[in-house]
């Protein structure tokens, strides 16, 4: 499959999706009929070429997938009928299924996956799956979890739905706040995993970047009075801004390393407009946090101009509100960089001791990274070499991994 189909079908699946989903109700049997047709198209379009009209050919197909599904689900009377009624219209001229709707079904979507009837962790599984387009063992690293775990989540969560008969309804006033923060995160981890990839050969996935941009300018776009959601976008648009300088012909370069005259301006000037208009009304929330901090970051024509005594407090500040392994980590290496590796490895000792970052799925690799890097500007090079390697054996990205086992040989060589 080329790349430009494999993009298309990316893009289009949600749409299709929403559709079958707003005409039928069945979120379950709908992703089934929206996953047969997107397999038809990966093997018809790459010799037969992309149809004129893409997402009508494939709602089309998937209409019939989902008709087949509905027939053969004997135990349902009521299915059946509604089956037999849809077939006799797709055979007829004038009741063919509607053409796709000019809107953007994308949000619905996240809307109707962070359903109240789901655990907030069902909610951000399910919408990872349906509308990023994540495999499930990408989802379950998002989580910490097995993929077989999150895989018996994402079905339980397709049946809750079910169960609730969920349609294509705006939220109520009084689940409106939670199912957004659920929206949010959602967005969140899809930019966080195609930023860094869990696993394979390339660093980033930008796909899975540009999709979480685009579904948060269309959530910033509906929802202008709200701060955290221009937060999200800020920091996503702040942090991609450094995309083309984290990569060079040896491999990953760090942030403190990076050629800041590689960040992208364009990105760097919304990203910090936005973030300071939301600062100012003082509804600081976890996102707006973040995106102050890759401001700071964006604010400094060198490493060595960067404020760090300012990140080390506007982590802490987010450690508090969200005090999650990844931000304790980050306020570790903040303060190292603000006051010396030395007291950044005395935090790390006490913060590893009251939370085990050395063991969390989501730090453990990063966690000894963090170590052999202060290990080494301490002079310890021993200590670091066997860190880095160990923080190496722990992540599947090759990109990072390489990165890792380079400098552990070359403080090896200077042991």
């Amino acid at each position: 499959m080329t790349p430009h189909v494999e993009h298309l079908l990316r893009v289009e699946a949600p749409q299709v999706l929403g559709a079958l989903v707003r005409r039928f109700g069945h979120f379950d049997l709908a992703e089934d009929a929206v996953q047969e047709a997107l397999l038809v198209a990966a093997r018809t379009w790459p010799d037969e070429g992309v149809p004129e009209q893409p997402r009508s050919w494939l709602i089309r197909v998937g209409y019939r997938k989902m008709v087949d599904l509905l027939r053969a689900d004997q135990a349902r009377r009521r299915r059946e009928q509604e089956a037999g009624a849809v077939e006799l219209g797709l055979g007829e001229a004038d009741r063919q299924p509607p053409p796709p709707p000019e809107t953007d079904d994308s949000l619905t979507l996240l809307l109707l996956c962070c359903h109240p009837a789901l655990s907030s962790t069902s909610q951000v599984a399910l919408t990872l799956r349906a509308v990023g387009g994540l495999t499930t063992g990408e989802i379950a690293h998002a989580f910490g979890v097995t993929e077989s775990t999150m895989g018996a989540r994402i079905s339980r969560a397709k049946q809750q739905l079910a169960q609730a008969g969920a349609r294509f309804i705006p939220p109520t006033d009084v689940d409106r706040d939670d199912r957004l923060a659920a929206v949010r995160q959602v967005l969140y981890l899809i930019f966080n995993e195609g930023y860094t990839a869990t696993a394979g050969e390339e660093l980033t996935r930008v796909d899975l970047v540009q999709e979480a941009i685009r579904l948060t300018r269309m959530l910033r776009a509906q929802l202008p009075e709200d701060a955290e959601s221009a937060g999200l976008l800020a920091l996503m648009l702040l942090t991609d801004a450094r995309q083309a300088a984290r990569t060079g012909d040896d491999g990953l370069v760090p942030l403190v390393e990076q050629d800041r005259t590689r960040w992208n301006p364009e990105l760097i000037k919304e990203g910090t407009a936005l973030i300071d208009a939301v600062w100012a009304r003082r509804e600081v929330g976890p996102y707006q946090l973040q995106a102050a901090i890759a401001a700071v970051h964006a604010a400094a024509a060198s490493p060595e101009q960067t404020d760090w005594p300012q990140i080390a407090a506007l982590y802490l500040w987010l450690e508090r509100l969200t005090p999650t392994a990844p931000v304790r980590l980050s306020r570790v290496v903040a303060v190292a960089q603000a006051y010396g590796p030395d007291r950044g490895l005395a935090l790390l000792d006490a913060v590893n001791r009251r939370h085990g970052l050395d063991s969390e799925p989501l730090t453990r690799h990063r966690e000894r990274a963090v170590r052999a890097h202060l290990a080494e500007l301490t002079g310890d090079l021993a200590t670091a070499a066997r860190l880095y390697r160990e923080a190496a054996a722990l992540t599947d990205n090759q990109v990072e991994r390489r990165y890792l086992l380079d400098r552990a040989d070359r403080g090896g060589r200077h042991c």
